[in-house]
């Protein structure tokens, strides 16, 4: 009886031990991001981070658009996804010398999502010309954006990156026109 308890006893301990070893892992080394590569979000871009950040020169540009107070809106992505959604990905850049603080016209006047999504890209919507429809910005089951969220300012010189999920239209539209409040109507195409 004492030798069973005592070979459980050792099992036991060495469970813990290689547990306990497996959680210090490569968690902390620097990139590790911990998220998915197949993720149709860009890291960290569901919230916004307060004022911009260093977000790195767009490697591709489907559109650039100039919007009032100085602020230029590059849209790098337009990528149908394989749920029947559009995401939609950019940045917006503060060209001027103060900070931006009218964001809030960014998440439109629709209540649902002023309501439970604060600050916001809400306001967004793609259009089909062709197709005579237009798309607004996706909801999760609470009512909130799938968009990018929590941006209370743009400061001077910074840019904040942002992200939309659109109903995806049908498959024969490549393009559709972008609008977001306080900017103008730019055509993108529609990448599989």
């Amino acid at each position: 009886m004492r030798a069973r308890r005592g070979v459980t006893a050792v099992a036991i301990a060495t469970t813990l031990a290689f547990t306990v070893a497996g959680c210090g892992g490569e968690a902390g080394k620097q990139g590790d991001t911990g998220s998915s590569a197949e993720s149709p979000r860009p890291p960290d871009a569901g919230k916004g981070d307060d004022g911009g950040s260093e977000v790195p020169e767009p490697s591709r540009t489907l559109a650039v658009v100039k919007g009032s107070d100085e602020l230029v809106l590059t849209l790098t992505s337009a990528q149908r996804d394989s749920g029947g959604f559009v995401t939609v990905n950019g940045q917006v850049k503060n060209t001027g010398s103060e900070s931006f603080y009218g964001v809030s016209a960014w998440r439109g006047n629709e209540q649902e999502i002023v309501r439970n999504s604060g600050r916001s890209v809400g306001g967004a919507t793609l259009v089909d010309n062709k197709g005579k429809k237009r798309y607004y910005v996706l909801r999760d089951t609470e009512g909130r954006c799938l968009c990018t969220t929590g941006v209370s300012k743009v400061e001077a010189g910074r840019s904040v990156a942002v992200f939309m999920q659109f109903p995806a239209p049908p498959e024969k539209t490549t393009g559709v026109d972008f609008q977001l409040p306080g900017f103008p109507s730019t055509p993108i195409e529609l990448t599989s």
